[in-house]
């Protein structure tokens, strides 16, 4: 009779981590990013030390291509903050992308009604609703959580489509779309509205400094309060926290509102600061691309923004590298997805290990 040795092995988490590992593993990970992303390049038929020279260039090669960078960034560190928050209380809030939308569409209906205001009048308002839009339509998919145990992955992605064919109806034929345009749009907002420029020539706006505001306030939440605590204690053990005699329903609440009062602001910088008109098509994509900006930066504050600056310089310079190389500037959302896995492989590998459990 034929003796079968079958090894069985267990995914365990390390009990003990050296401190360089996580570093070593993030570096071999991202050798292995820019192999990969050198390999997409030549299959486009480019050089690929033309491309990254170019994504570098295009990214930080001047101070305004920098500025441009930073704007792009802008949206990116509100909706990584946003699935931080989240994320840090293992509740996953998928749905900042239709929280993006909810918040520039209450702003601008607010400030719709003010039009020919003072700016010290209109520019809080317009902020002010971006929180509160946001905060409202992530409070949707809390409510459904704690009331009814709906699943909040499904109900904000599921929100996430609702908003976008509600914004769609607004814009197409509404009471918001702008007389003879070709394009789902409102007209202009009022100037007086507008996020003042922070330099002459160029379009780095206040909603810059206003992110990086709420990113030290995320800090702040997150180390030195209560609802931090509760954040955390969450991350661990939501039903350990229900024992303890927490209102885990509460903190559901209140989280994914935080949550979705960041994604907001995301909304009114693009519309007040970039583009100064409400279109669907211009804040797409920020939400889903923030919860990548919040893995990247573990899931703290500070490596949101740098995380986030990143991303605006790869969008930033994917245009320059189309006009330098040929290479088209949509592969640069397959690039994003190259550093996330890559990234998460690297993590799995600092932290987990194969262990060899026994035979049979």
């Amino acid at each position: 009779m034929t003796d079968f040795n079958l090894v069985e092995w267990r995914l365990e988490r390390r009990l003990e981590r050296r401190p360089t590992a996580l570093v070593v593993a993030l570096a071999a990970a991202g050798a292995a990013a820019v192999l990969v992303c050198s390999l997409l390049f030549a299959a486009a038929g480019a050089s690929p030390r033309a491309a990254f020279e170019a994504l570098l260039k295009g990214g930080f090669g001047s101070s305004r291509a920098a500025g441009e960078t930073l704007v792009k960034a802008t949206p990116l560190i509100f909706t990584g903050l946003a699935a931080c928050v989240a994320f840090r209380a293992r509740i996953w809030n998928i749905g900042a992308e239709g929280q993006v939308f909810a918040g520039a569409m209450f702003a601008y209906w607010l400030q719709h009604n003010l039009i020919g205001f003072s700016p010290f009048i209109q520019i809080p308002v317009v902020i002010v609703g971006g929180i509160v839009g946001g905060a409202l339509y992530a409070g949707l998919a809390g409510v459904l959580k704690t009331r009814f145990s709906v699943d909040e992955v499904i109900s904000t992605v599921m929100l996430n489509y609702i908003i976008v064919y509600v914004i769609s109806l607004l814009l197409l034929r509404g009471p918001w779309s702008e007389a003879g345009a070709f394009f789902e749009q409102t007209p202009k907002v009022d100037p007086g509205s507008v996020l003042p420029v922070l330099f002459s020539g160029s379009r780095l706006h206040a909603g810059f400094l206003l992110a990086i505001a709420a990113a030290a306030l995320v800090h702040m939440l997150l180390t030195r309060t209560p609802l931090g605590y509760e954040i955390k204690a969450a991350g661990s053990n939501m039903r350990a926290l229900d024992v303890q005699g927490t209102n885990t329903r509460r903190l559901i609440l209140v989280v994914l509102m935080v949550s979705g009062a960041l994604a907001g602001l995301a909304g009114i910088t693009e519309v007040y600061g970039v583009h100064y008109r409400l279109k669907a098509g211009v804040i797409a994509g920020y939400g889903y691309s923030g919860i990548i900006v919040a893995i990247l930066g573990q899931l703290h504050p500070l490596g949101v923004v740098v995380a986030a600056v990143l991303f605006g310089a790869l969008l930033n310079g994917a245009t320059l590298m189309q006009i330098k190389t040929g290479v088209p500037s949509a592969l640069i959302y397959a690039i994003q997805a190259i550093l996330l896995l890559f990234y998460l492989a690297g993590w799995a590998a600092c932290n987990f290990r194969l262990r060899r459990v026994g035979r049979a």
